[in-house]
């Protein structure tokens, strides 16, 4: 057991790291997926037992912990063990992570009492008030059971943040298989008994599982718990100053997001239920190639301004930057293209209007994606201001145009996801516009060229794609995993593969180590 976390726990290099956790992202994203087809196949969209109640119940609880806890996790707290790691300082590292993991436990326990006693007036009236009687007191029961888990998390996410510091990546990948996995056996134990708040009891369980995962990557790294909080630590006030920019800017995210399920559940029952399904498919690309790709990246970023060299940051980030690009435009061309697949595949019943809302989103797919390591540009110079200013703005406007366009009278609960995907692209184009006003040299020609050659392949990719939709079309009577997975997996093999062979003839660098591990795939010898 020893000798399985230890190889568990090594450290790995940024390619490695990022194959890593796109891999076991991957995995915990199907999961994710599966979870949520479940819960649609089990539970009504309409109804005493509908999902809105299971959705509305995580608004707030997901709210406090992206305020309090996530915006100190990442980018307020890693530069700064980034410094204390390049000085060989280990044990600075372990006084600051006693320090905000002991500061952190004491307000989310705080906030969790606050929840666990007003869920219902928080509910009632701040996320979905036209939500009927039955539903509120699901989502009451629900929003209790999870109530502590930001606390759990935010836990886990400082253990996490400090293996991440050391290059150790493996334990923070796993732990959302452990908490998907958890809701998905909830569904299968109380859908025939206590119903839909069983859902609560598996959440609760999953937050406490993916906290054990995190302790057991502790191992072998000497971290010793103390009830200590060194206010008097310059770099722990440090961390202290630039977590509220960081934490405003999650928080309003958060916001925004009970902003969309107080206008969807006025558009009508079952609507919350919809776009949730919606928004859940297009964070799933953006999870699985922006954020694991940010995150091996970023202890690399921040290791470079420890250096001073910011010449080999330009470097990095750029090519990082080039191939999130290369990566994610096809993925969106066969989101959007097989949009009708994807909800099938999650939700059978109401495929048709889940479609309809993630088509509009596709474009959000792709700038989400781009904003993860755009932001963490920033964030690795300890500059956590600008992205919440920008993020303020644009998420003001986010609000504005979600309720404008979501009226009945113009595009409905579409308007929701129009909204996101302008917004989205609004928002990294001001951050790039910034970044290109501090580094006159970072956008050169050759990183643009390069992006020109990507959208020229981009076209070759949208026509295979509509090829193999034209040739495997989506039938009405097309349900089931089997049926559907084997129709995108199809569609999606030959859009990537007309994307790798043509950005290899465009002599796109990309391409390069994709095609050397596919030769060394096709052509290594096998012993006999």
């Amino acid at each position: 057991m020893n000798q399985w976390i230890k190889r568990a726990n090594r450290k790995v290099g940024l390619g490695n790291a990022a194959a890593l956790l796109i891999v076991i992202s991957l995995i915990g994203q199907v999961l994710g997926f599966l979870r949520y087809k479940m819960v649609n196949a089990n539970f009504p969209a309409l109804g005493p037992n509908s999902t809105d109640a299971y959705f509305a119940a995580f608004k707030i609880p997901d709210f406090f912990f992206f305020t309090l806890a996530a915006g100190a996790l990442g980018v307020a707290f890693m530069p700064i063990l980034a410094e204390h790691l390049q000085r060989g300082d280990r044990k600075g590292i372990w006084e600051l992570s006693n320090s905000l993991l002991n500061l952190l436990a004491v307000v989310m326990f705080a906030v969790g009492l606050i929840m666990f006693i007003f869920a219902e007036p928080l509910i009632h009236y701040i996320v979905a008030p036209s939500l009927p009687k039955e539903q509120l007191h699901n989502a009451v029961m629900i929003m209790r059971f999870i109530s502590f888990n930001p606390l759990f998390f935010a836990i886990s996410g400082i253990l996490t943040s400090v293996q991440q510091t050391f290059g150790r990546f493996f334990f923070y990948a796993i732990g959302p298989i452990f908490y998907n996995f958890a809701i998905i056996i909830s569904v299968v134990l109380f859908r025939g008994n206590i119903g839909l708040i069983g859902l609560g009891i598996g959440a609760m369980v999953g937050a406490l599982l993916q906290l054990l995962v995190a302790l057991f990557g502790l191992f072998d790294t000497n971290f010793h718990w103390r009830p200590k909080i060194m206010w008097r630590s310059h770099d722990f006030r440090r961390i202290l100053r630039q977590l509220p920019p960081r934490s405003i800017d999650q928080g309003i995210d958060s916001i925004n997001s009970i902003v969309e399920t107080n206008l969807a559940i006025r558009l009508g029952l079952g609507n919350i239920t919809f776009y949730e399904n919606a928004y859940i498919l297009h964070t799933t690309p953006a999870l699985v190639l922006g954020t694991t790709i940010a995150t091996a990246a970023f202890p690399r970023l921040n290791e470079r301004i420890a250096q001073g060299r910011t010449d080999l940051f330009r470097k990095d980030f750029l090519r990082i930057l080039r191939a999130m690009i290369w990566i994610t435009i096809p993925v969106v061309v066969v989101c959007y293209f097989a949009r009708g697949y994807f909800a099938r595949l999650i939700f059978a019943k109401n495929a048709s209007e889940i479609a309809v809302i993630f088509g509009y989103l596709a474009g959000a797919i792709f700038f989400r994606t781009i904003y993860s390591i755009i932001s963490r540009w920033f964030y690795a110079q300890k500059d956590t201001k600008t992205p919440l200013f920008v993020s303020l703005f644009t998420i003001g406007l986010n609000i504005v145009l979600a309720y404008s366009l979501s009226r009945p009278s113009s595009y409905g609960i579409v308007g929701l996801a129009l909204a996101q995907s302008i917004v989205a692209a609004i928002e990294v184009t001001i951050l790039m516009t910034i970044m290109l006003f501090r580094d006159r040299k970072l956008f050169n020609a050759e990183f643009w060229g390069g992006v020109l050659r990507i959208l020229s392949v981009t076209g070759f990719s949208v026509v295979a794609t509509f090829i193999m939709i034209s040739f495997l079309p989506l039938n009405v009577n097309d349900k089931g995993f089997i049926t559907l997975g084997t129709k995108l997996g199809a569609i999606s093999v030959v859009t990537l593969f007309v994307h790798v062979s043509l950005s290899s003839l465009f002599g796109l660098e990309e391409a390069r180590p994709v095609i050397d591990r596919l030769k060394q795939f096709i052509f290594k010898p096998i012993k006999i």
